[in-house]
């Protein structure tokens, strides 16, 4: 049976990444859609924060829908997150429904817990989430979404917080990736990427909203992605294991330590009266 895949942001790393993948199944028919096509007439350009029944229709009767577009800039302006993380965000899941799509596969982000980055314990998806940018904040609006329109419309939704996976060639981990051990324990592989996208898109009927953790079987890492194994059947094939200079340990602790800081001064706000 060939599976109807609608993939948004289709130009971008990742959705390069998943094309490439489903293409190669020779089992999926792919609609591709971006805000920049970059010359490729597979790919329809589309302005997603506008509404419009050239690309809505594109979502008919898909089997799955993986968003992917908006602006993935982590320090990205609230002007362009409201714009392109939250409007069009919320047109994609009208257009879901809209086009009776069977389920929606959100890219959410780590960013939704980075201020957890020095606090202790594990990083799971019913912990009390902690963005520190619009950015973040975007991605945990897209999730909840998520789960208005499952319960309220009856989509199947799964939300990944999708690790550190590079745009460079290979996508190898090391100490050139940024955040230090941070960064480094959230690795993703190509591989794990997606394998993940697709079991979400093959997963029963049952399953109804999920918000999953998305990073390889690195060593040491606090982010829980037994969740996601257990409902997706998942298993990473790739893992990776920190390696620290004396210089980025020094770094740490002083990113640490200003953490700190910015958090005693949002406290000490908090309790005035403007």
């Amino acid at each position: 049976m060939t599976r109807i895949i609608v993939v948004t942001g289709a130009a971008g790393s990742i959705g390069r990444k998943l094309r490439a993948h489903f293409e190669g199944r020779g089992d999926c028919s792919l609609r591709l859609l971006d805000s920049d096509a970059q010359g490729d007439p597979a790919v329809l350009e589309a302005d997603l924060a506008h509404w419009d029944e050239r690309w809505v229709r594109a979502f008919a009767d898909a089997d799955a829908v993986i968003h992917l577009a908006g602006d993935p800039r982590p320090d990205a302006p609230w002007g362009s997150v409201v714009r392109n993380n939250v409007d069009l965000v919320l047109n994609v899941f009208e257009a879901a429904v809209a086009q009776k799509a069977r389920r929606l596969i959100f890219a959410s982000s780590n960013w939704t817990m980075a201020g957890h980055r020095f606090a202790e314990g594990p990083l799971t998806t019913d912990r009390e989430p902690a963005p520190i940018n619009a950015y973040g904040v975007s991605k945990l609006m897209g999730e909840r979404l998520g789960r208005s329109f499952s319960e309220r419309h009856g989509l199947s939704v799964v939300c990944f917080r999708i690790g550190y996976c590079q745009q460079e060639p290979g996508n190898r981990p090391g100490p050139h990736m940024g955040w230090n051990r941070w960064g480094q324990e959230m690795w993703l592989s190509d591989r794990d990427l997606c394998s993940a996208f697709e079991l979400a898109v093959e997963a029963p009927e049952e399953l109804w909203f999920e918000v999953l953790n998305l990073m390889s079987q690195n060593r040491g890492m606090r982010w829980d992605i037994e969740t996601t194994k257990r409902v997706l059947g998942w298993q990473p094939q790739d893992g990776w294991t920190p390696e620290l200079t004396d210089a980025m340990r020094a770094d740490e602790q002083a990113a640490g330590k200003a953490r700190a800081v910015i958090e005693h001064t949002e406290a000490l706000l908090a309790d005035r009266r403007w």
